[in-house]
């Protein structure tokens, strides 16, 4: 970081500390995602900085989400945890047609934390640096109505802006029926701008193939133009992310 970051990330911390928290434990790559996601606001960031904090106690006491605790979600095999793409980030596919709207929501909402924890995990090598983001792909293939679930995915990307700030590199969104564009448009009032701005909806043949050339052809699975295996987000053996790390 350079000396602008590096006194922002000071004058942050110091702002944490005036809200009865502590920042001390967290190296600055951490903290400056927070301050990237509020305009380098000091006292902005370090109001979301604590909000985290509480979010994360709150719902992750252990410091990270056992499959035990969502094993109903993991049942169906929605989500497949391949990577990295052909920049280093790891890659989460979502397969939509295979995913039904939970009557569990707390259930839910873990596995939404298990699920990003682990992708996030999966990409970083030897010690976390703070700043490691991932590459989503959401597969709406064969997806039918009884599949449609705008709620789960306003509580996706909001855990992503309020929780998970600068995390995400860009998302990929495939095979969008016709019918799921009202949906679409609903969620979309619920994205900040500069989320709005990762997203890329593929929906052509040109866009397809620039696609596949972005992530890479070496981590994409065949079914969507590569030469990889889909790996489900269970069989994908890595330790968890701990000790509270968003």
């Amino acid at each position: 970081m350079g000396e602008v970051e590096d006194f922002a990330v000071t004058q942050m911390r110091k702002a944490v500390e005036k809200l009865g928290s502590s920042a001390e434990m967290y190296e600055g790559p951490t903290l400056m995602r927070f301050l990237i996601a509020r305009s380098m606001d000091t006292n902005k960031a370090a109001k979301m900085f604590v909000q985290w904090q509480k979010w994360r106690a709150s719902m992750v006491p252990n410091g990270f989400i056992s499959e035990s605790e969502v094993a109903d979600e993991l049942a169906e095999r929605k989500v497949f945890l391949q990577g990295p793409s052909q920049d280093k980030f790891p890659l989460l596919i979502v397969q939509a047609c295979k995913h039904c709207p939970s009557k569990d929501q707390l259930q839910f909402k873990k596995y939404v934390i298990h699920l990003l924890d682990k992708t996030i995990a999966s990409g970083i090598k030897g010690r976390e640096i703070g700043n490691e983001k991932l590459i989503p792909i959401v597969d709406l293939k064969n997806l039918m109505y009884k599949n449609i679930d705008a709620r789960g995915f306003i509580t996706g990307f909001q855990f992503l802006q309020a929780y998970y700030p600068e995390r995400l590199e860009k998302l990929y969104i495939l095979n969008m029926p016709q019918f799921f564009l009202r949906v679409w448009k609903l969620i979309c009032r619920f994205l900040e701008k500069a989320t709005l701005e990762k997203i890329v909806v593929v929906s052509n043949e040109e866009e397809r193939r620039q696609f596949v050339k972005d992530v890479g052809e070496d981590v994409l699975p065949e079914e969507y133009g590569g030469r990889a295996r889909l790996t489900a987000l269970q069989d994908a053996v890595l330790p968890p992310l701990q000790n509270g790390t968003p």
